[in-house]
């Protein structure tokens, strides 16, 4: 069954297009018609509005998700010779970043009810790196990464004292976790920095490519902003080496206009949520949880089964899109696997969760009766096919 013959997609950027196309249109034309393209009023005035949305002092539009977190780092001053410890239950975007700054990325486990980083196992990890830097490659620990999977936010007081007893620098990864929030605090604004993705899919999802780093330090930020154009304090005279990673003037016009509908949005995927809590509990799969003080946002909505792949073709057969968030931990990728990021620990609940994880339809269009499509696919999938998990 193709995409397109699906009833219920697994995810719908279009349809966060149609449901603002008048305004979208409205930001791009004002784009196109006012003749500057790039670093211009539109993404000047969109770091403004993220910033204040997000409780931040600072933002910094860059060209992606992945650039975002390189270039936090490179402001945090991490670099080449630095271990950056982060989970291998994420995107391989956040370990690729790690790379691209010219640090080891060394992988830690998750905890079982969040999938996030546990802290206990970073401690482990760090104190373990501490006492052998030749087990990250003899990179000295220097960073963490935490990742706030699916919309929930990372245990960041528990990551934050250790990063604060061993001198490291905390970068949160919130590319899924826009308005995220913990004991009504706002993820972005935790770290040293945060980096945030506007892919198309994202709960503030650009028509394109685009993300941004936030700060409470203006000097993370203005070397931030430098790095993001060559290392340019005078134009074409590099004061250090940069990159190009700029967020263009037109999907900043449209992030502008999304920025608005975002906590509506949100509130509807949290809805969402509820109902589907509400009509699996019980069922064939183990519901995601939402820690005690953290605002979910809900990203992806993740189930678990034993039964996973007889579950997602089952609910193919009744035209239900679904995803997997991640197939295979970034340590066992092949581009990876040979090359000992996990300073010799092992990653029991990472390794675990890979084949029993399921994305259902989560975003803030789906209709009531798709829903209880959902519902009803996932509650009819025969018992028979599997014990419980």
């Amino acid at each position: 069954m193709s995409l397109n013959t699906l009833a219920v997609l697994c995810a719908n950027p279009k349809a966060g297009y149609v449901a603002h196309k008048e305004e979208i249109g409205a930001a791009i034309s004002r784009v196109l018609n006012g003749g500057s393209y790039i670093l211009g009023e539109e993404v000047k005035t969109f770091e403004e509005e993220f910033a204040r949305f997000i409780g931040a002092a600072h933002a910094v539009g860059v060209g992606s998700g992945t650039d975002a977190i390189q270039l936090a780092l490179r402001a945090c001053g991490i670099g080449p010779g630095d271990a950056v410890f982060t989970v291998s239950h994420t995107a391989v975007a956040t370990v690729a970043a790690i790379e691209l700054a010219g640090a080891v990325p060394v992988m830690v486990d998750v905890a079982e009810d969040t999938c996030t980083m546990d802290a206990a196992r970073l401690e482990e990890a760090v104190s373990a790196v501490e006492r052998d830097p030749a087990l990250a490659g003899g990179a000295r620990p220097r960073a963490v990464v935490a990742v706030h999977l699916y919309g929930q936010p990372a245990d960041l007081p528990a990551i934050q004292a250790v990063a604060a007893r061993h001198k490291l620098r905390l970068i949160e990864d919130a590319a899924q976790a826009h308005g995220a929030a913990l004991t009504e605090r706002k993820v972005g604004t935790w770290g040293d920095a945060a980096a945030f993705s506007f892919y198309p899919t994202k709960n503030l999802g650009a028509l394109g490519d685009g993300g941004a780093v936030t700060a409470q330090d203006p000097g993370v930020a203005e070397r931030v902003r430098l790095l993001r154009e060559y290392g340019w304090k005078q134009r074409y005279v590099s004061d250090f080496p940069g990159m190009n990673s700029r967020l263009d003037e037109m999907q900043a016009a449209i992030l502008r206009v999304k920025l608005r509908f975002l906590d509506e949005e949100n509130r509807r995927r949290q809805e969402v949520a509820a109902l589907y809590a509400a009509g699996l509990a019980g069922k064939t799969v183990t519901l995601p949880v939402c820690q005690a003080g953290a605002v979910h946002v809900y990203h992806l909505y993740v189930v678990q089964s034993s039964q996973r792949d007889g579950l997602q073709a089952h609910l193919k057969g009744a035209g239900i899109g679904t995803m997997i968030h991640y197939p295979v931990p970034v340590h066992r990728q092949p581009a990876y696997a040979s090359r000992g990021l996990t300073a010799g620990l092992a990653l029991p609940v990472t390794e675990a969760l890979c084949g029993r994880i399921l994305s259902l339809p989560m975003h803030p269009f789906l209709s009531p009766e798709d829903v209880t499509r959902v519902i009803e696919a996932a509650g009819s999938f025969p018992v028979s096919e599997g014990p419980r998990p």
